[in-house]
């Protein structure tokens, strides 16, 4: 897994949710469902509760040396082993008695899980803040920019026009589904895993649920109806939802590298020292931040096809499948992240050059209104023969390098049902808007 600290750590990562899935921070996520646990059972009266004090009191990560435990995991096949060997003689030091409690009707998938869905809960908690500072930025973007006019592009070639403040509702719109995808993980995705050896806590007797409910409790995590071992598809939404944020984030950050196009330059990220620049080219200006999430992007997908690949689990307990899930879930949520912070960093300093945006929607002979003239004309000559009479005249307009209003004006099939003054509306910017100040609204309204 990548190191926070390493050279690409910063380019890649967000320091928060990086710190979160640190080894340091996952043997801790551990160790803190094992003193839940420790203390459900004492409010259940299953343990005594002499045990609780030294249990708890052995329960922090750096009282284990992690090499050490990292190599015994190697051949125990899961951390969960080891560290619960070394904490019960940490705990036998302080208390021989107690030792006998530690760990007491779980298994090591417990802890593992539990302790994961723990760190998973932080990192939605740090992301869920940041996602919504993004769409408040992207919330004034819209409202600020709702009447500035660009080429909207189809294929990459210029189309119709709409306006940036529509391009970044519509960014805007996409964020606000994964802000509701990821609350909604907190309810039947992000829950208690609890179920002994095999799912049926018999370990437990007739106090496996009062233990589990009160374990929910002390960790402040949903009990879900039985324990999911090897029903993954909890671990599967999940990834598919990181998946989906990071796909909207790299559809963001694409679409602002093609406005940075020299060719196009209509928008920039922020600029500052250091940024953007080129080992060989004095003069470039390179889109940084957006790279970093269109690389996140990428790689993303095919970090979740391990999550579904990992679902066909056998019987009550994965042979390979589970394990392939402990470092691609992390991973997954660092590169998203990390996506999200260069995202937010570009929208909140994006830098716009209007000019040149009116320019563009003034280039190429005012053919991005042949649709405004077709549907007009499509009244009175029906859609057919009005599409092909504006097509004519956009093939004459390139072939002739004139502007189409002036070669519109010179044909009678034309001026017999619009007049100069009607014709010159139509190649007006505002003109030919549409829904675009109710979708901005309709977006607005649901922040």
């Amino acid at each position: 897994m990548r190191d926070s600290h390493s050279l690409l750590g910063a380019l890649f990562g967000d320091p928060v949710v990086d710190a979160v899935f640190t080894d340091t921070a996952r043997l801790q996520a551990m160790l803190d469902v094992e003193a839940a646990l420790a203390r459900a059972q004492v409010r259940c009266a299953v343990i005594p509760a002499a045990a609780l004090a030294p249990i708890q009191a052995a329960c922090a990560a750096s009282l284990y040396p992690l090499e050490a435990l990292g190599q015994a995991t190697a051949l125990a096949g899961n951390p969960a082993i080891p560290l619960v060997k070394a904490l019960t003689a940490e705990v036998r030091r302080r208390d021989a008695d107690a030792a006998r409690w530690v760990h007491w009707g779980a298994t090591s998938q417990d802890i593992i899980d539990s302790g994961a869905v723990v760190q998973l809960r932080a990192a939605v908690d740090h992301i869920e803040s940041r996602l919504q500072v993004l769409c408040t930025a992207l919330a004034k973007l819209a409202m600020a920019e709702r009447g500035t006019g660009l080429p909207g592009r189809t294929l990459l070639q210029q189309a119709v026009p709409v306006t940036f403040g529509l391009k970044a509702a519509g960014w805007l719109d996409a964020l606000q589904r994964s802000q509701r995808r990821l609350h909604a993980l907190r309810s039947d995705t992000l829950v208690l895993q609890f179920g002994g050896a095999a799912g049926t806590l018999a370990s437990l007797q007739s106090r496996g649920l009062d233990v589990a409910e009160l374990l929910g409790e002390e960790l402040q995590l949903p009990v879900p109806a039985l324990p999911w071992h090897a029903a993954r598809d909890r671990i599967a939404e999940l990834g598919s939802t990181f998946a989906l944020l990071a796909g909207t984030l790299g559809k963001i950050a694409t679409d602002i590298v093609l406005l940075m196009q020299s060719e196009v330059a209509e928008a920039f990220e922020p600029t500052g020292e250091g940024k953007g620049g080129s080992s060989a080219m004095p003069h470039k200006r390179n889109p940084v931040g957006c790279v970093a999430a269109i690389a996140a992007a990428t790689r993303v997908p095919g970090l979740v096809s391990t999550l579904f690949a990992a679902m066909p689990q056998p019987h009550e307990r994965a042979a390979g499948q589970w394990h392939a899930e402990w470092e691609t879930v992390p991973e997954i949520v660092r590169l998203c992240a990390g996506s999200l912070a260069q995202v937010s960093v570009v929208v909140q300093g994006l830098q716009l050059d209007r000019a040149r945006m009116q320019a563009h929607l003034d280039s190429h002979g005012g053919l991005l209104y042949a649709e405004a003239v077709a549907v007009t004309l499509a009244g009175a000559l029906g859609k057919s023969a009005a599409h092909a009479l504006v097509e004519l005249a956009a093939h004459r307009a390139l072939g002739e390098s004139r502007h189409l209003r002036e070669v519109l004006q010179e044909m009678p099939e034309v001026a017999a049902h619009l007049s100069a003054d009607q014709l010159e509306a139509l190649f007006a910017p505002d003109s030919w808007r549409g829904m675009t100040d109710t979708w901005i609204d309709r977006v607005l309204a649901r922040g």
